[in-house]
């Protein structure tokens, strides 16, 4: 199955022009508007929070309602703005132009600068040809990949074209342009919390959240992904009620166990009353999808769980839904990842007094105990070692798969001679020192909106539901949820070891207990065990591993390596590995630009702000 093309927003801002070229091309999911004031394009959802704003973009569209703002407001008119969107705006009188994304980064947008120009465009090689620059391979992004599986902002793939970030805008005035932040999140931490009061609105705002994703849609037309999941069963609860007629949801089951949550789908699908289709997902199937994302992709994405949620579109696709309605925010918003509750009881370690822990607990593990393998001191020995490592660094430090590998074991020397080693951590430290929030919770979840939502989850179920030719909301970001979750506080997202405690309890009597008292699971595939057992799919991933060594990007000696880890017994951590390098082979041999090769420059830091790394 050949994926549908991304949609397309582009155009150029030039200091030396009145106009500016701004196309727009999605059917039903843009608008455009230009007249004597200017132009300006949109695509997605946009709405307005002031009234007669609102009112033009209901009567004469979006766009219309963006041009009206941008001539009166200029780059202050992103107050104004909510949904899930892109948008471009120029002014004709005053030759300023404004470019940007949601608060999260819904869909993307990537831009470059050349002399005097800005252009702007929804795959990186388009701002290439836009700026008629040949694309070259950018080495701190091959590392970025292999380092966080996916290519994270400011980065792109290619040199000198960079991705605009969560809540960013590039504004293009005088002849210049920066990039600025157009929301941040604030937390309010310190908030009096009444139950009854805090749930009430919680549930309205999810409910409205819900209305505004399904919009014009009917039960018909509009479909829910269901993993069995908190969000994902509150929503198609939640849709079944705003229709007033039972809900269409999908879901991938598989044949290992481990990954497989049907029978919890099955029970939200059966509370709810929903009109339930459940499809198992094969290895054949997996690997008959794997050039489809290749394909789909602007660039390379390593996260497998792209798999099933390309295939759960498709099914509903062919069942006519044209929109889906995804689970994606709730764990970012109320504390619902695993390593949250990790981190909260590695932060335990700082209430030792420090005279204890230099003085006694250390020089022990470190000395005196420091050849004993017996369970209770090794374990012990591994808490210190992470809780000593602050955050954000001991995130990726232990458990991160270059880490564990080692970045000299895995890369090849011409690619390595190109990089600074610590350029991903540096960013990771950058985002981290940024946040405004005093509480270690609200930190790490500010942290995933940009590379947990930002960067992986939502690339990953848009581009997925794009290839198979749906629209796709989330409704758990909505405006009215998101600010929600920002004045909770933070002990009811995490109460010690529980995760999203406030989340559950509120959702209590309308989900399932069983659903909210199971473990979190994911939307994952289990791609290590197939590897292990299908060998057309492993000879599929030998051969591409074989050519990223061949190309110089990865070491031959490696490969074996890698190859013994995958049979130790940890399939499905190691599998990991070699979907990220099967994935970016893959996708350069699908690249548009087929001779691309990489850049001959000098190391640079990845946290290079996105307008440097765009220049």
């Amino acid at each position: 199955m050949t994926p549908a093309p991304l949609p397309r927003l582009e155009g150029v801002f030039s200091a030396g022009s009145e106009r500016a070229a701004l196309t727009v091309d999605a059917p039903g999911q843009s608008s455009a508007a230009q007249d004597a004031r200017g132009s300006a394009v949109v695509f997605g959802r946009l709405a307005f929070r002031d009234e007669e704003l609102q009112a033009l973009a209901l009567r004469a569209g979006a766009a219309n309602a963006l041009l009206e703002g941008f001539a009166r407001r200029g780059a202050r008119t992103m107050d104004l703005v909510s949904g899930e969107y892109l948008l471009a705006a120029w002014s004709t009188q005053n030759r300023r132009g404004i470019v940007a994304t949601d608060r999260f980064a819904t869909y993307p947008l990537y831009f470059g600068a050349q002399d005097g120009r800005v252009a702007f465009a929804m795959r990186p090689d388009r701002v290439c040809a836009l700026l008629s620059r040949a694309p070259e391979l950018d080495p701190r992004a091959l590392h970025a990949y292999l380092y966080f599986h996916v290519v994270p902002a400011p980065l792109s793939i290619y040199r000198g074209v960079a991705r605009l970030d969560v809540g960013e805008a590039v504004v293009f005035e005088a002849g210049g342009h920066s990039v600025q932040r157009h929301w941040s999140p604030v937390f309010v931490e310190e908030a009096r919390f009444e139950f009854e009061r805090e749930r009430d609105a919680f549930m309205a705002a999810l409910r409205r959240g819900v209305c505004e994703s399904i919009g014009q849609g009917s039960p018909e037309t509009v479909g829910c992904f269901l993993s069995g999941g908190t969000d994902s069963s509150t929503i198609a609860g939640l849709a079944t009620e705003a229709f007033g007629a039972p809900a269409r949801t999908f879901a991938i089951a598989f044949d290992v166990s481990a990954y497989d949550e049907s029978r919890y789908s099955r029970l939200a699908a059966k509370h709810f009353g929903t009109i339930h289709t459940e499809h198992v997902l094969t290895p054949a199937e997996a690997a008959g999808a794997i050039d489809v994302l290749a394909a789909a992709y602007e660039q390379p994405f390593g996260n497998s769980s792209a798999v099933p949620t390309h295939v759960c579109a498709r099914i509903a696709r062919q069942a006519g839904v044209t929109r889906m309605l995804g689970g994606d925010g709730g764990d970012e918003l109320y504390g619902g990842n695993e390593r949250y509750a990790t981190q909260w009881l590695l932060s335990l370690y700082g209430l030792v007094p420090g005279a204890a822990r230099r003085g006694v607990v250390e020089p022990l593990l470190d000395g005196a105990l420091s050849g004993t393998a017996v369970m209770p001191v090794r374990k012990l020995r591994g808490y210190v070692e992470q809780a000593r490592v602050p955050l954000p660094d001991r995130l990726n430090a232990r458990y991160g798969l270059l880490n564990r590998f080692g970045l000299r074991n895995v890369l090849a020397d011409g690619l390595l001679d190109q990089l600074s080693e610590d350029a991903p951590l540096q960013l990771e430290r950058d985002v981290w020192r940024r946040s405004g929030a005093r509480t270690q919770i609200n930190r790490l979840l500010e942290y995933d909106f940009k590379f947990t939502l930002g960067d992986s989850d939502l690339p990953k179920v848009t581009r997925m539901c794009n290839a198979a030719g749906v629209q796709v909301a989330f409704p758990m970001l909505a405006d009215a949820v998101v600010d929600h979750s920002l004045r909770l506080a933070p002990g009811e997202k995490l109460k010690r070891m529980r995760l999203r405690h406030f989340f559950k309890e509120a959702l209590r009597g309308f989900l399932p207990d069983e659903i909210i008292e199971k473990r979190k699971h994911g939307f994952g595939m289990p791609f290590g065990d197939w590897l292990l057992a299908q060998p057309v799919l492993r000879d599929r991933a030998d051969d591409a591993l074989a050519s990223l060594a061949h190309r110089g990007i990865v070491r031959k000696e490696f490969l074996g390596q890698l190859h013994v880890a995958m049979r130790s017994g940890h399939a499905g951590y190691y599998g990991t590995m070699v979907w990220v390098l099967m994935m970016l082979e893959l996708w350069l041999r699908s690249s548009p630009v087929a001779d691309v090769r990489l850049a001959s420059a000098s190391p640079r830091s990845v946290t290079a702000s996105a307008a440097s790394a765009a220049s």
